[in-house]
């Protein structure tokens, strides 16, 4: 008997898990966390009108969920002042970025992306084959202009840029984005993921004609919205490029509930601007625990706070494995120079208290 018969791609890659989740954790424990605060769910949850659009689309879950998504794509596509035709709809930002690589980066092509940045997407790279190429961040930021440079030299088909960004949770204003696109060079797609857009100030977001094709910008319901556990993404772009994902995607990913969730939640506004101010209340929280312990918080324009223990990533390791150990879950950066920080999501009050007690007993145990 042989073992599977892989392709050589295939066969060449290791097996890559890019979070370990809170669940796997829990099950090595042997207990629950008494805080979630590492996977930046929303922990103040989904509107109530979301709730209640799927417990009704419950009772409809033996029918396959409509492959065009239609409902949801005409009420994003109003929501954004754009046509359906700029609109895909996927398992979330991670699987429309998938489908993204799959057209367009193939064995050879040159993607760019920062050191550092969300790893998910370098996963898809590697898994078509593709060369990725990284830069380094600039002062806790992604750097636009040596990413459009590293583009610049190696003929990028492909560049990654998260605005705000993820793991660091800083962002760069709406002009100096824009000032990105301009820079591109011929043949650059950007990959503008957005994922936090919904959490950011207004000025951090740009004005990008939804035509422009340079630019697919991503979305998602599972930050703003609590929407996690659902998988509902969508990407905004010239229809050209849209129109394409309907040679590679999954056309049924969608399954039924989920679009009944997210097509409320999109509804519900009034649930949304609750929540950012429950965000915002829970950064400067969040801060202010970090400075009553000597660490220096970085400003967010997102549903998490990365926090500087200014020292080295071996201390911030033992911080997160201490902070663990004592029932809490939270995450950090994997690449030096980031990897001297933590990273907090925004909690409940009752989460924070947690944070409270926890933070201070793992520096000590770090520090000792």
């Amino acid at each position: 008997m042989t073992g599977p018969r892989l392709t050589p791609l295939a066969a060449s890659l290791p097996d890559t898990v890019p979070f370990v989740g809170p669940e796997t954790q829990e099950r090595a424990m042997g207990r629950p966390f008494r805080a979630r605060l590492g996977a930046n769910e929303s922990r103040f949850g989904p509107s109530p009108r979301a709730i209640a659009a799927m417990a009704a689309a419950a009772g409809e879950a033996w029918m396959y969920g409509d492959p065009e998504v239609h409902d949801l794509r005409a009420a994003i596509a109003a929501h954004h002042g754009v046509t359906a035709a700029h609109v895909v709809v996927g398992e979330g930002i991670d699987g429309l970025l998938g489908v993204l690589v799959r057209l367009v980066a193939g064995s050879g092509d040159r993607v760019v992306t920062s050191l550092g940045a969300y790893p998910t997407f370098n996963f898809h790279v590697a898994g078509f084959g593709a060369e990725l190429h990284r830069v380094p961040y600039r002062d806790d930021r992604e750097d636009t202009d040596a990413l459009v440079q590293k583009a610049r030299e190696v003929g990028a088909k492909l560049v990654y840029f998260a605005n705000p960004d993820n793991p660091m949770g800083t962002w760069h204003e709406a002009g100096v984005v824009e000032e990105m696109v301009a820079a591109l060079p011929e043949g650059a797609l950007l990959v503008l993921d957005e994922a936090y857009a919904d959490l950011a100030p207004a000025g951090a977001v740009p004005r990008i004609a939804a035509d422009d094709p340079r630019v697919i910008r991503m979305r998602t319901f599972s930050k703003g919205y609590g929407l996690a556990g659902l998988r509902v993404g969508y990407a905004i772009g010239a229809p050209a490029l849209i129109r394409a994902f309907d040679k590679v995607r999954n056309h049924f990913g969608m399954g039924r509930v989920a679009q009944a969730g997210a097509l409320a939640a999109l509804a519900d506004q009034g649930w949304l601007r609750d929540v950012q101010g429950k965000v915002a209340a829970a950064r400067d929280r969040i801060a202010g625990i970090a400075a009553a312990n000597g660490l220096r918080a970085l400003p967010s324009a997102t549903n998490f706070v990365t926090v500087d223990c200014g020292r080295d990533g071996d201390f911030a390791r033992a911080v997160l494995r201490e902070c663990i150990a004592r029932g809490l879950f939270i995450r950090m950066p994997g690449v030096a120079p980031l990897d001297r920080c933590i990273r907090i999501s925004a909690g409940t009050p009752a989460d924070l208290d947690v944070l409270e007690e926890v933070l201070p007993q793992a520096l000590r145990a770090a520090a000792g």
